[in-house]
């Protein structure tokens, strides 16, 4: 009996486990976008420890599942993870399709600034980097120039301690080798590329396309360094209403607005409104001067596309910017605006820009596009006035035709330059003049398909400038994509800039330094080259995109200042060369669990060589970093966003005798903020920026106490300075803004 009770027993025991796998269910389907599928996703069940990944048609095929009602979670970089409850059919197969909506981060995201064609970001020969209104709301800030600071790479750089005026340094160069760009066309100007890029409303910006390297044969003067693209969004499909207001514990107030609305059945139209106050000085650092310049700001944006046959583009944008900003000893107000009694910098801007865009009705696909641009300035650098005006026109005519395995694009563009001011910049012996240029040209471009996996593109620009006559800029681009995985990308070209002192060199308006030209100035030259490698790394778990470039750049004829006097600025061109060197390295990790990690590093190397001594440039970190990190509680609505950058140290202009260091210390700007949704239309955010409160040193100023130098050498006690310095507002790396916390709301109407 006892033996045929254990037989039974034992029976049992080896038969259950294979009457539980036959009873085991079967999950197959697809992972797309509603129209690509999506390779290398994470696909799992988030109640048990089963996953798989996508392959590169997008398929997956989840073997050995419990039957039952299970919680499926699919995540792919770039895409909003899905979360969804499927049943699970027992001993059967269950087909169920997923599709992803994108972020900010989408790699399948069309792009046009590497080659003026509308391509995937994948696609394209030229490696063009991509942040959407997602990225920048992870660290909210009242204007694009602040925004950047979050992008590996790409520095918002203060260059004076009295008015806050910067520019947008890339892999180390300064602003004017950086072109900005709105919606493809050449609208700021280098009389005011913070003033254009600020005020731009967040509302209206769809994404920023960035481009690191050579790209002067597509858009001529300025892009050196690269260009960053604001692309703004569509009428047609943009929310019906946004609003976003934000105020800071320093009593700084911005307002966001967009307004979406149609204009019969044949147009639409996109109104966006930003708005900044700052009228509260603080004096921190206790050097008697402002620790940041107080600004009130007013910019409209109107966007209008029109309805055509065959869906033809029509489009026409206008914006109108407005600001009064003044920094300075916190005493002063408008009444010692241009005095020599209470010392302040007091800069009012009003701008007008224009653009449009329109397709020939042909059946060659023949694009028009133009813009107009008109700036105003009128400033006062303590008893020195600027008053400069400036204008731009621009117009453009391409083609592009696929041809067999050639994708030509031609260009006939044409830019005309005014430029005013009421110094020796535009001012003879006799009378002043305006400088007036007029810059014709000429571009072909060949993207040729090679092979599967290949693609080679060639491109030629012709410039005629009527001050410096011919110019010429080839460029190359090599793509080899073996797989998804991998893309290997060679960037290579040449680049040209004029230069005019005046509207870039904050420190050419002080009234601290007078300025000196040793010769006729001649346009820099550069060639560029970078190589770019992109790796997709599916885990268990998760997925890493890692995205490395090496670049170069080498300059003769550059134009650099020279600081060694103490009370002059001495320009000439460089009798030698200039490089800037380096590698940068960008990770984006996607987990399976809601968490989401971007981050970069740069090394760099930035240097001028002449009669063979090497002298690296002022203002330049040899290493910096840039990170992002989000972590969503889905189920209660709430993300939580740690941003920061760190810089190393940088050389600093000092005076002779200077106590001062002549480096920076390592710094770092850290933030955190909380996102909670209210529904599906309203979002509440709060945080704090500046964790750590870094300040720069409170000396900052060289003799503050004095900005008129009318008692040199003397210290504001009356006693002797030993060092005899001058007022000198240049010596700035960070801003003086400490720790500050921020409160925002956020409505949306699709």
């Amino acid at each position: 009996m006892i033996p045929r009770i254990l037989l039974n027993l034992t029976i049992c025991l080896f038969l259950t486990p294979a009457l539980d796998a036959d009873a085991q269910g079967r999950l197959k389907g697809t992972v797309t976008t509603g129209e690509q599928p999506v390779p290398f996703a994470s696909v799992g069940f988030k109640d048990l420890k089963t996953g798989i990944v996508t392959d590169e048609s997008g398929t997956f095929d989840l073997k050995n599942v419990p039957p039952g009602k299970r919680i499926l979670q699919v995540s792919a970089v770039g895409y909003v993870t899905s979360v969804q409850t499927v049943t699970v059919k027992p001993a059967g197969i269950t087909t169920f399709n997923v599709t992803l909506q994108p972020t900010s981060s989408n790699l399948n995201e069309v792009v046009v600034s590497g080659t003026l064609r509308p391509v995937t970001k994948m696609e394209s020969p030229v490696p063009v980097e991509v942040y959407s209104p997602v990225f920048f709301k992870k660290n909210p800030t009242p204007s694009i120039f602040d925004a950047l600071q979050n992008v590996n790479g790409v520095r918002p750089q203060l260059n004076c301690n009295v008015c806050n005026t910067g520019d947008i340094h890339i892999n180390g160069l300064e602003g004017p080798y950086t072109m900005v760009l709105i919606d493809g066309m050449p609208i700021v100007s280098a009389l005011s590329t913070v003033y254009g890029l600020s005020g731009i409303p967040n509302s209206l910006v769809d994404r920023v396309e960035i481009v690191k390297g050579p790209a002067s044969t597509l858009y001529g003067s300025e892009a050196v360094a690269g260009l960053i693209n604001i692309i703004t969004k569509s009428p047609s499909t943009a929310p019906k209403f946004t609003a976003d207001v934000m105020a800071t514990s320093w009593q700084e107030y911005s307002a966001d607005l967009g307004w979406r609305f149609n204009a019969g059945t044949r147009a639409q139209s996109l109104l966006g409104v930003n708005y900044f106050n700052y009228q509260h000085p603080i004096d921190n650092n206790g050097d008697g001067f402002t620790d940041v310049t107080l600004q009130h700001r007013v910019s409209v944006f109107n966007k209008w596309n029109f309805n055509r046959k065959d869906d033809r583009v029509a489009t026409i944008a206008a914006r109108y910017f407005y600001e009064d900003r003044w920094g300075g000893q916190t005493q002063w107000n408008k009444t010692w605006r241009g005095t020599d009694s209470v010392y302040g910098e007091s800069i009012f801007t009003s701008r007008i820009e224009v653009l449009g865009q329109y397709q020939l009705p042909m059946k060659e696909h023949v694009m028009f596009q133009t813009s107009f641009n008109y700036h105003d300035q009128n400033s006062v650098y303590g008893a020195m006035a600027f008053l400069a005006k400036q204008s731009i026109a621009f117009a453009q005519l391409t083609w592009d035709k696929q041809v067999g395995k050639h994708n030509l694009l031609a260009g006939l563009p044409f830019r005309y330059t005014f430029y005013d001011d009421n110094t020796v910049a535009t001012a003879s012996k006799e009378e002043n003049k305006p400088d007036k240029t007029f810059l014709p040209g000429v571009f072909v471009q060949d993207e040729i398909k090679l092979a599967t996996g290949h693609n080679l593109l060639l491109g030629m620009r012709y410039d005629y400038n009527s001050v410096h006559g011919n110019i010429v800029t080839p460029r190359l681009a090599y793509k080899w994509a073996p797989n998804y995985r991998n893309v290997l990308r060679l960037n290579a070209g040449t680049g040209y800039r004029v230069v005019s002192l005046f509207t870039e060199d904050h420190a050419a308006l002080s009234g601290a330094r007078t300025v000196v030209v040793q010769s006729e100035l001649k346009p820099e030259r550069s060639w560029n080259a970078n190589l770019n490698y992109t790796k997709k790394i599916p885990l268990n778990n998760a997925f890493l995109n890692l995205d490395a470039t090496l670049f170069y750049t080498y300059f003769t004829n550059r134009i650099m200042p020279d600081y060694s006097k103490p009370d002059t600025i001495l320009y000439d061109n460089l009798h030698g060369n200039a490089i800037s060197k380096g590698f940068s390295l960008n990770a984006d990790v996607m987990f399976a669990f809601p968490l989401k990690v971007i981050a970069g590093v740069t090394l760099m190397d930035v240097y001028e060589k002449e009669g063979g001594v090497k002298t690296r440039q002022m203002l330049t970190e040899r290493f910096s970093g840039t990170w992002s990190i989000s972590y969503a509680f889905n189920r209660i609505g709430l993300t939580l966003d740690y941003t920061g950058n760190i810089y190393g140290p940088m050389l600093l202009p000092l005076q002779p005798n200077d106590p001062r260091p002549g480096k920076s210390p390592v710094w770092s700007i850290q933030n955190i903020q909380a996102t909670k949704k209210l529904g599906k239309e309203w979002e509440l955010y709060a945080g704090v920026k500046n964790l750590l409160n870094f300040l720069p040193p409170k000396n900052s100023i060289a003799h503050s106490h004095d900005p008129f130098d009318k008692r040199t050498g003397y210290n504001a006690d009356g006693s002797v300075d030993p060092y005899n310095l001058l007022f000198d507002p240049t010596y700035v790396f960070a801003p003086n803004q400490g720790i500050r916390g921020f409160l925002g709301l956020r409505f949306t109407k699709q």
